[in-house]
């Protein structure tokens, strides 16, 4: 199973429910909140061209926010990134 990074500050409902798909999945992952570290939001930001929250990277991998996780879930393409 590929390693999964969730990107998350607080308080952030949409970061709730990606982390409760991911479970409800049995997948497991790492955790990195950025609630209080500008400097991580801005290299990631950098890294993904992405600003908002939950980031979801796969193998280190940009899959998405909220909405593509969700969209990869009900299109079965979440299980085989996760299995790739």
């Amino acid at each position: 199973m590929n390693k999964v990074t969730v990107y998350t500050t607080e308080p952030c409902s949409f970061c709730a429910r990606v982390k409760g798909i991911l479970k409800s999945r049995g997948v497991e992952y790492e955790e990195i909140n950025l609630s209080k570290d500008p400097a991580g939001r801005i290299e990631l930001a950098q890294r993904t061209g992405m600003m908002t929250f939950p980031q979801v990277l796969v193998h280190d991998e940009l899959l998405g926010g909220f909405s593509e996780v969700q969209a990869a879930l009900d299109s079965g393409r979440l299980d085989e990134l996760l299995a790739a």
